[in-house]
């Protein structure tokens, strides 16, 4: 088995996902060429459609109820598709790892499944369906690995993304922006690199997508806005309303349409 180290973000690695009893609004179907992929909001793609790339815990409410918060708030259809098929995502049961041949595995799925570079063609073909659905402006946001997609797929040269956000994102890296020409909404946790971020809002300030772009450093911790969230906890709560609030304002203003 290969020890190649894919993911450096300790966080990342550690802290367990968190149970929930909220029951997403959405329901499944098969789009783009995935077989399994939550939709929620309108029937129809409009104005405005978005795409969420999950954690490496696959679906899990507070991450579909992020998804459902954003359908409402911007009166748009969002989709997640299940990026880990045919494979599975992470076993709640196996994290975090507890061996090095259990820490070993866990890299060779980020090196696997959960390889970025992998997602970003899977990522742009629903972006592409959705537009020629009739979508007028597509975004797409995603956390932990997810960031690092949303990221690439917004960057490549036949991108069909309007905008793209992260949010707690693993192996963050400032070359992923060079080529970045959508605005970016940017929102690491205590646990990513601080120097990192920082190299990529220099970037960012220097291209015209600067005054569409967001960012906020989140007083949290690696996943507090996805399967790790715990709202029952008052502060990871406020953490999280504020983050699915800031996401749905930064869309807004990307796309030109009202929060509702």
């Amino acid at each position: 088995m290969s020890t190649a180290v894919h993911n450096t973000n300790v966080a990342c690695c550690t802290i367990p996902p968190v149970k929930s009893d909220y029951q997403p609004k959405g329901s499944y179907k098969s789009y783009a060429g995935f077989s399994k992929v939550y939709v929620t909001g309108p029937e129809k793609p409009g104005n405005v459609a978005l795409v969420c790339v999950y954690d490496i815990f696959g679906f899990k409410p507070q991450t579909q109820q992020g998804a459902d918060i954003l359908a409402e708030k911007l009166n748009a259809q969002v989709l997640m598709p299940d990026f880990f098929e045919p494979a599975q995502p992470w076993p709640v049961d196996k994290f975090p790892p507890q061996t090095d041949e259990e820490k070993g595995k866990l890299q060779a799925f980020f090196g696997g499944p959960a390889k970025p570079q992998d997602a970003v063609s899977k990522l742009i073909n629903v972006g592409k369906a959705l537009k020629s659905e009739g979508a007028g402006w597509v975004g797409t946001f995603g956390f932990c690995w997810g960031g690092k997609v949303t990221i690439l797929a917004g960057s490549a040269a036949s991108t069909p993304f309007d905008a793209v956000a992260a949010i707690h994102p693993a192996m963050l890296n400032h070359g992923d922006v060079t080529e970045l020409k959508v605005p970016l909404g940017l929102y690491p946790s205590n646990d990513e690199p601080v120097d990192e971020s920082k190299q990529i809002l220099e970037i960012i300030s220097k291209k015209p997508i600067s005054d569409k772009s967001d960012y906020k450093l989140y007083d949290s911790f690696h996943g507090f806005a996805a399967a790790r969230a715990n709202l029952d906890d008052p502060e990871n709560k406020r953490h999280y309303e504020d983050l699915y609030a800031r996401l749905a304002t930064f869309f807004a203003k990307a796309s030109g349409t009202p929060v509702q």
